[in-house]
């Protein structure tokens, strides 16, 4: 059996389409090397300096690795990890909207 990894759309480039791959290792470090060995450029992509890039998110089984023990964090076969990269909205410099205005009108006017 292998740890399930779930790649965001973002990320399928580095595993030909693929939404899910299996890799193997007894910590996140060592399973993204196992990933990068047969994916490559994925594992940069996801680590920096030796931890997991700032915008990058991990669950183990649901879990943000954030608040176990990051990359450290020990998986076993039949685990399931999820990468989700941080999203974020709004234009820069946009102003804000005036309060009462919703999608272009005034709130209660048609």
């Amino acid at each position: 059996m292998a740890i399930e990894v779930r790649i965001p759309t973002i990320l399928r480039t580095y595993t030909d389409g693929q939404k899910a791959v299996e890799g193997s290792g007894a910590t996140l470090a060592e399973l993204f090397a196992d990933l990068e060995s047969r994916h490559s450029g994925i594992q940069e992509r996801l680590v920096d300096g030796g931890e997991l890039r700032r915008f990058v998110n991990v669950y183990l089984n649901d879990e943000d690795v954030r608040f176990l023990d990051g990359i450290s964090t020990k998986v076993s076969d039949g685990d399931n990890v999820t990468i989700l990269p941080a999203v974020a909205g709004g234009a820069l410099g946009a102003e804000p909207r005036p309060a009462g205005v919703v999608a272009g009108r005034r709130a209660g006017m048609l």
